[in-house]
């Protein structure tokens, strides 16, 4: 009974003496407050000669926006700090083994990083403490929204590949106070990236590239590092939305070939046609930037598809034209016919009323009884011999003027026919022209977008 109410004393006595430590304790032994300035007006180093190392890592979340018009690039990234402050350590052991706390941002020195691309100022929340560990180690985790200039290439929209930079640097620190160091390689921030990320939208990451960029200035040298953001863009929605109608449009023109010449109906289909594609490159124009080193490869193909549109309504516009003119030429050789017709049926009525009267002379001439006088059958041949000659020339007359009547029809119908055959030879070599360039420039401007 005795020996255990003296271990019960003992254990007692330990339990009571066990040290209890707090966040605050290590916090009043370095002597941090918002109102000491040692800690938040200087760069942390003992000595000025010292650098202060900087490692740096950035994450990417998401993609928000990638705007060409603009040229603005929108990613929402995680970037994470870690210097070393060289007046700020203690020992874990005399404070229960607490090996690192949490203070506002507001009682220590931060490095003076920027964003040179960014334009806008980040309104995303922002975490408002950082880790501080008992060797020094200042940590500084932070999401931001960046909203940044990216000098972009729409050569090949919608099959293209952008690569937006976002460069992190010193205002005031050169390279012999303030040293930027990549935590991560580019390998492990895109694996990294891959494994975070939320959202891409109409880009799909590839890759995250990180390099270091010394410059000089006015004889000192900053040291900046460069993070290289590589995307593909999804084509999908712009090829079914945009390409493959203007390739619809261009197989429409093409079966338009099939239709009539000789009616309306296909200058106005073609014409509809052109305007539809007008609408497109309208809605092209409000896509694409302003500005650009080349021309993109998806404007060449709306051009060029809409001049061969254009050319193939001026062909047709040909065409028409001398379809109608064969027509018109049919009608005059139909009223020539008529006319000619009417003429030669009142020159054969003529002709039998003629060759009838000299066939009547010639038999009561030869019915006259023999007793009559011979001056009286004189004096009647002598009248009958010039009314026949005459009658024979009036009938050469009248085969003449029907020859060249003849000759003036077959000229016009030789002319008719020639109309009708240009229109015919020339619809045929343009429809092969037109399906030959058609072929060969769909073919090149998708090798084009493919490399």
């Amino acid at each position: 009974m005795y020996v255990a109410f003296l271990l019960l004393i003992v254990f007692t006595d330990g339990a009571s003496s066990k040290k209890v430590c707090s966040y605050q304790d290590v916090v009043d032994y370095l002597n941090l407050t918002t109102d000491n300035g040692v800690f938040k007006l200087t760069r942390p180093v003992l000595d000025y000669k010292h650098s202060t190392m900087v490692e740096l890592d950035v994450i990417l979340y998401a993609i928000l926006a990638v705007i060409e018009k603009t040229q603005t690039f929108v990613p929402f990234i995680w970037v994470t700090m870690m210097w070393n402050n060289e007046r700020i350590s203690w020992d874990p052991a005399q404070f229960c083994g607490i090996t690192h706390i949490t203070i506002p941002r507001a009682m220590l020195w931060k490095p003076d990083l920027f964003i040179y691309e960014m334009i806008q100022k980040d309104d995303s929340p922002h975490n408002p403490y950082m880790y501080v560990s008992y060797d020094g180690t200042i940590t500084s985790e932070e999401d931001m929204k960046v909203v940044s200039t990216c000098k972009m290439d729409v050569h090949k929209f919608p099959f293209d590949t952008q690569r937006c930079n976002i460069t992190i640097g010193s205002a005031i620190h050169y390279v012999n106070e303030l040293r930027l160091l990549p935590s991560s390689n580019s390998s492990r921030a895109t694996q990294f990236s891959r494994e975070v990320m939320k959202s891409q939208g109409e880009w799909e990451f590839l890759q995250l590239s990180i390099a270091s960029y010394n410059f000089t200035f006015d004889d000192r040298q900053w040291e900046n590092l460069i993070y290289t953001f590589t995307m593909k863009r999804r084509p999908l929605l712009h090829v079914i939305n945009f390409l493959l109608p203007i390739l619809f449009f261009l197989s429409l023109d093409l079966a338009s070939y099939f239709i009539a010449d000789h009616r309306g109906e296909k200058l106005g289909f073609k014409v509809t046609v052109l305007l539809a594609i007008s609408v497109l490159l309208l809605i092209l124009n409000e896509i694409l930037p302003s500005m650009s080193n080349k021309t993109p490869l998806i404007a060449t193909y709306c051009i060029v598809i809409f001049a061969l549109m254009l050319l193939s309504l001026l062909e047709t516009i040909l065409v028409t034209y001398l379809m109608e003119k064969d027509s018109v030429s049919q009608e005059e050789s139909r009223l020539r016919d008529k006319q000619e017709k009417v003429k030669i049926d009142n020159c054969n009525a003529e002709e039998k009323k003629r060759l009838t009267c000299c066939l009547c002379i010639c038999t009561a001439s030869d019915g006259e009884k023999h007793h009559e006088l011979l001056p009286v059958t004189e004096e009647v041949n002598n009248s009958i011999q010039p009314r026949e000659s005459h009658v024979l020339l009036l009938i050469l007359e009248e085969l003449k003027e029907l020859q060249k009547s003849l000759d003036l029809h077959l000229r016009c119908r030789q002319e008719v026919g020639k109309s009708g055959h240009w229109a015919s030879k020339i619809n045929r070599a343009f429809f092969i022209f037109y399906v030959t360039i058609v072929s060969l420039f769909l073919t090149l401007i998708f090798i084009e977008w493919n490399t």
